[in-house]
């Protein structure tokens, strides 16, 4: 059967990258407000629809924490609004982009099933959609995957996330210029490689929760000094005492999906 595809967050850095690199596919964007639960159902109802790929969201965390009222709007109660719609169109396959960010920050890389404490409010605005979605979804025929994606970013990412926003500071300082809270790790993969991950599940028809990211570890000054050195800049570093860790297990993740070697940061953000 083909695979009609419904997407959500297509203006996004991530939708757009979705949509580039399969041409051939008539997705079917929605367009509205994903909190007004009329437009929601009017849109699946309408349109030939037996997949969705659920990406919109409010993900910066500087956004989210200047609002917190409609983050939860947009990335919990409108993905519950995607859902129920889901449930009366018996919808084939439904992925719904997570995040890191509701697992509790480890030494150790992540697992599927490592304790899930969220180190941010967008995570825990994640991990509350993704309760609802494993309830609703748990006796239909609907399969559903919950992609929980580490850290990613290319060169057009939007301002509020942290490479950009490290990119626009560095390149404008005229002085040395001193940078806070970097002594984190993460875990980058790139938006190319999710992508081709999305889709090699779909024809899977996975269901399940997995890990989206490299497996490796950069720690985020690292990424700072990559981006000083290109506009040859002075920067200095203001440590945070408290280090968190995102990285991830992605042994399942291999099971499903060949991962090439991760791109270097340098390729990843010029």
């Amino acid at each position: 059967m083909i695979n009609r595809i419904g997407l959500t967050g297509s203006t996004g850095s991530l939708g757009k990258v979705i949509i580039k690199n399969n041409k051939s596919i008539n997705f079917k964007c929605f367009k509205g407000d994903i909190t007004n639960r009329s437009q929601v159902f009017d849109w699946i109802r309408k349109n030939d629809i037996n997949v969705i790929l659920h990406l919109a969201a409010i993900v910066p965390i500087k956004e989210v924490n200047r609002n917190k009222v409609k983050a939860k709007k947009v990335n919990f109660n409108g993905t519950k609004n995607i859902v129920d719609a889901c449930l009366e169109k018996k919808i084939r396959w439904f992925f719904f982009s997570s995040t890191s960010h509701v697992y509790k920050s480890s030494h150790k890389k992540i697992s599927e099933k490592s304790f899930k404490k969220p180190v941010s409010y967008y995570g825990q605005t994640k991990l509350l959609a993704e309760n609802y979605i494993k309830n609703k979804f748990k006796f239909t025929k609907t399969n559903y995957c919950i992609g929980r994606i580490f850290s990613t970013t290319n060169k057009n990412q939007k301002k509020n996330y942290l490479v950009p926003d490290l990119k626009y500071k560095i390149r404008k300082t005229k002085k040395s210029l001193v940078l806070k809270n970097l002594n984190h790790y993460r875990d980058f993969i790139s938006m190319e490689d999710i992508s081709k991950i999305i889709f090699v599940l779909m024809k899977k028809k996975y269901k399940g929760i997995l890990n989206l990211g490299s497996g490796r570890g950069i720690l985020l000054k690292d990424i700072a000094l990559v981006i000083a050195k290109k506009y040859r800049k002075k920067i200095t570093f203001l440590d945070n005492k408290k280090i968190t860790y995102l990285v991830a297990n992605i042994n399942e993740l291999l099971k499903n999906y060949k991962l090439k070697k991760p791109k270097k940061i340098e390729n990843l953000i010029f």
